[in-house]
């Protein structure tokens, strides 16, 4: 099976919604509320419904939720401490491979896919979208995180390790995004759902992390039309190193942002 599947009809998509929008409602609890009980109790709701709908909807939303759980069971945020850095990082990876490992090789599914090497040039629209992020981000991160304040919800970098260790956290939580929400979350939810609906539903989800670990004060306006982007973005190049490319650049402007709020002698190259 690929995500090119034949789509279900409206009344087959009606019935498989509510169990996917209660996966996506638990993601706003665990994530964007931090309720984990009423979180756990809709992503286990979410599952069991969909056992009465059908099964591969059950077997899919699982492993979403599979990886939902995995990820809630440790703090998210941006503690650049060693410990905490080993073990969020540990669970984010969990949350990628063990999904995909259990649809690989226990359900011989070949759904979940990471596709770096597509072996197409990227068209000139494509590197001018680049050049756009990188202008977006620039004019936008700066007056949401002073503004706001939330910058300090990462910590200065003024310290070369820290500096180092945010440089490095910035980017492989970026990396891991695409990986989970995009090739893994709107994959699967691709197998049942209209895209345009796919991606609504995992935006949520997207958008409740992001609020988690820093994303906060008007942020969602800035994160959920981002996580859209994402998906569509990835439903139109079928590339993962696109849409990675994509956010790192995104992320760049971010880092260099906080390492400016914090220390604003240091890359005064924003207007705000």
């Amino acid at each position: 099976m690929t995500t090119d599947a034949i789509k279900p009809s409206h009344a087959a998509v009606g019935a498989k919604l509510v169990p996917a929008l209660l996966l996506s409602a638990s993601g706003l609890l665990l994530f964007g509320v931090g309720n984990d009980p009423a979180g756990y109790s809709l992503l286990a709701l979410s599952v069991l419904t969909a056992v009465f709908v059908e099964q591969a909807l059950a077997r899919h939303l699982g492993l979403i939720g599979l990886g939902m759980l995995i990820i809630s069971l440790v703090p998210l945020n941006a503690d650049l401490s060693m410990a905490h850095m080993a073990l969020m990082g540990g669970a984010l990876a969990c949350a990628v491979l063990v999904p995909w490992l259990l649809s690989r090789w226990g359900t011989q599914e070949r759904i979940i896919r990471f596709p770096v090497n597509t072996g197409r040039k990227w068209p000139l629209a494509a590197k001018l979208y680049l050049l756009g992020v990188v202008a977006l981000g620039y004019f936008i991160l700066p007056v949401y995180l002073i503004g706001t304040g939330v910058y300090q919800n990462w910590p200065d970098a003024s310290d070369p390790t820290i500096f180092w260790r945010l440089f490095l956290g910035v980017n492989a939580v970026g990396i891991w995004d695409e990986l989970f929400f995009i090739c893994t979350t709107f994959t699967l939810l691709r197998q049942h759902f209209p895209d345009w609906l796919a991606n609504l539903l995992q935006a949520v989800i997207f958008s409740s992390f992001l609020w988690e670990i820093g994303y906060q004060a008007w942020g969602p306006l800035l994160t959920f039309p981002f996580a859209l982007l994402q998906g569509y973005t990835f439903k139109l190049t079928k590339s993962l190193s696109y849409v990675v490319s994509v956010h790192l650049i995104f992320d760049f402007v971010l880092f260099l942002a906080l390492v400016h709020a914090h220390n604003p002698d240091w890359l005064p190259i924003f207007v705000y």
